[in-house]
């Protein structure tokens, strides 16, 4: 019953953030599977058992010890060969309760309930984007909210974000390459303006694209053929 870990030379607990962020790769990719079941097919199935792993899971981050999290330990098993990079475990419990709280509202409306609505909805996308930020960019919002109420006790977090530090000569980005995004956003714009309607057609079979060209070369040999061969 305690959260995190001991590790020498940290005066406070803490976790192994590349399995953390591991760990919200498998959340945020089952969630979103289950989503596009919905989206596509209106099947509520798959994301019901989705949640109550959700919820699950986070029962026994927060209230009984992150080392028995069935994702961690995945997640500590995927990169068991990279170096670990340890952050705060407070902030991170901070962000798990939040997790906790939200998954525990889904659970509750869509599977004890068997309901669905827009708090449903918004909560759904609200735990997607929490994921997706901690996978993507490695940023986690609750931690990132932790440090707004507790600042001072903020230690050992992602990337140093606790600590101001000054940007590394490549990290910093100049006016070249944001105009090479804007110039690159706006080439998209033209395609979407331009060519909307063609990428708009329904793709066709490969096969019977080929069949079909085939088909024309070869009558196109055919007819042609007495001057061809002149």
């Amino acid at each position: 019953m305690q959260f995190g870990e001991k590790v020498e030379g940290f005066n406070t607990r803490v976790l192994n953030e590349r399995e953390v962020r591991a760990a919200a790769g498998i959340l945020f990719l089952v969630m979103l599977i289950s989503l596009m079941f919905i989206l596509l097919k209106q099947d509520f199935l798959l994301i019901k058992y989705v949640i109550s792993a959700f919820f699950i899971d986070f029962i026994i981050r927060v209230l009984i010890n992150p080392t028995f999290s069935p994702t961690l330990i995945l997640g500590r098993i995927i990169v068991s060969k990279q170096v670990p990079e340890y952050v705060g475990a407070p902030q991170k419990k901070f962000a798990w309760t939040i997790g906790l709280v939200l998954s525990g509202l889904m659970f509750l409306l869509l599977v004890v309930l068997n309901s669905y609505s827009v708090i449903t909805s918004i909560t759904c996308f609200i735990c997607l984007g929490f994921l997706f930020f901690e996978t993507a960019f490695g940023i986690c919002v609750g931690c990132v909210l932790y440090r707004m109420f507790y600042k001072d006790e903020a230690q050992y977090c992602a990337g140093e974000t606790c600590e101001p530090t000054k940007k590394h000569l490549i990290q910093n980005v100049s006016w070249g390459q944001i105009f090479i995004v804007c110039s690159y956003l706006l080439l998209l714009l033209t395609v979407v303006l331009f060519f909307n309607d063609y990428l708009h057609t329904q793709p066709k079979n490969l096969w019977q694209i080929i069949k079909v060209k085939k088909v024309a070369i070869h009558s196109f040999t055919i007819l042609f053929q007495p001057w061809l061969t002149r």
